[in-house]
């Protein structure tokens, strides 16, 4: 396996949440959950970690971890967005690799956050992303958990919140199970790009599919722009949106031992 090449890892944390109040600060067994993703960024071996918000509460809660803390604006419409004014903010080379790592992925593992750094560094599209295979059926009929279909190139040809392929003769029979055969890959928002292309997406309008589905990489498929793909090489628990999502993480904590 090739050498991961130097990173920083970037994790944009918004204040405000329709689905989860106050997200950021959410405690799992008792630490926040913005806590737990700067740890996960340092245990990844990151060249640096910023996180990016627009909140002094985050700042506060972030004190003594060993990350730096960037304030941005509070009505950028995406976490690339907001990362987009940490990378001036902060100076970064338009050649530094950004790893966007999603304030709601408190137990990324280290393994993956490096694996999205090497696929960016491995292939010429601007910005990376990784996936992992989808076998439960609640899953893949469930509009918070994003899917994706690739390519023969390893690049990804749409995201979306609803099943996808739609398995046409399997899902007329049973949407019961996850039919055999059927590459479904749920989508893991991590991204890698690089700093430059950050200050490219922040000018890029938003497009119609970005909105409608909520998800801003759209908005670099719709621009013309690609995205590498690859699979985690470390599974990823689910990230967390709503109460039930943090109900569950604290149950998952708890069998890790």
């Amino acid at each position: 396996m090739s050498v991961v090449p130097p990173f920083i890892v970037a994790i944009p944390a918004r204040y405000g949440s329709t689905r989860l109040p106050a997200k950021p600060l959410r405690e799992i067994a008792g630490v926040p959950m913005v806590v737990r993703v700067a740890q996960r960024a340092l245990q990844a071996g990151a060249a640096d970690v910023v996180v990016a918000t627009d909140d002094a509460r985050i700042v506060d809660a972030l004190a003594g971890q060993g990350v730096k803390v960037c304030m941005t604006r509070a009505d950028h419409a995406s976490g690339s967005d907001r990362l987009a004014e940490c990378a001036v903010l902060c100076g970064w080379a338009d050649d530094a690799i950004v790893v966007n790592l999603q304030g709601d992925e408190p137990f990324a593992p280290a393994a993956g956050i490096r694996e999205v750094a090497r696929a960016l560094a491995e292939d010429d599209a601007p910005m990376a992303t990784l996936a992992t295979l989808l076998t439960d059926a609640h899953e893949l009929f469930d509009p918070n958990v994003v899917k994706l279909v690739h390519g023969a190139n390893g690049r990804a040809l749409y995201f979306s919140r609803a099943p996808l392929p739609w398995a046409r003769d399997a899902f007329a029979a049973s949407r019961e199970a996850v039919p055999p055969g059927v590459p479904f890959l749920r989508h893991i928002g991590i991204y890698a790009y690089r700093a430059g292309f950050l200050a490219q997406y922040a000018r890029l309008a938003r497009t119609p599919l970005e909105q409608a589905e909520s998800l801003e990489q759209l908005r670099v498929l719709e621009h013309g722009h690609a995205i590498a793909v690859r699979l985690t090489p470390e599974p990823f628990p689910p990230g967390i949106d709503t109460e039930a999502d943090l109900a569950r993480a604290e149950q998952w904590l708890k069998t890790q031992g």
